[in-house]
């Protein structure tokens, strides 16, 4: 059986930096679930690559054909937008899978996948060093939207409380302040929790 590696923290800890390089690593050879969004594209961002960009109807679709695995609904500045995985015929068994998720979809698909089979990597930075990477991506926008930001950044201490990340069994977190020492670690613990299958 699989593993679904699922890689979650606060926003700007940094986890779309270590997707894509855990992605490239060979020795892992993890393959991506694509999620869902109805939010808007960002500058950047490619259909299909960081998500499937579709709207509320395309949601609603997905929903009616019982195909979602999970979903998290977010009540933003610019309304509401909603994230989910689709069991759309692209997961295979006995395939490691890389996911970008909140501590929500991770108790989600463990439940529908089973827990042996879904792996927590929680990313954690200090809230400082995070509010500057969050100010300084945001910089780069053509249309920077800094109360949506804040909105974000306070939602995320209540979303990854303490009690929150222990009750949901993910005992283990990694540092991302040092990009190369924190991929060799998520490595070595990815590589020994599907090598120990």
């Amino acid at each position: 059986m699989g593993k679904i590696v699922c890689l979650m923290g606060k926003s700007a800890v940094g986890k779309d930096s270590v997707y894509k390089r855990l992605l490239e690593d060979q020795a892992l050879g993890l393959k991506t679930i694509v999620p869902y969004t109805t939010r808007p594209i960002r500058d950047g961002e490619r259909e299909g690559v960081e998500y499937y960009f579709t709207n509320e109807a395309g949601y609603k679709k997905f929903r009616t054909e019982g195909k979602i695995i999970e979903e998290r609904l977010y009540h933003t500045i610019l309304g509401p937008w909603r994230y989910f995985t689709v069991d759309d015929g692209r997961i295979e068994e006995g395939m490691n899978y890389l996911v970008i998720g909140t501590l929500e979809s991770y108790l989600k698909l463990r439940d529908y996948f089973g827990v042996g089979r879904v792996l927590p990597v929680l990313l954690e930075v200090d809230d400082g060093i995070r509010l500057q990477r969050a100010l300084d991506r945001e910089r780069m926008q053509e249309q920077p939207k800094y109360d949506e930001l804040c909105r974000r950044f306070l939602a995320d201490s209540e979303d990854f409380a303490l009690e929150k990340v222990m009750g949901a069994g993910v005992c283990r977190s990694f540092i991302n302040i040092h990009l190369e020492k924190c991929l060799k670690e998520i490595h070595d613990y990815i590589r020994g929790q599907i090598d120990g299958d």
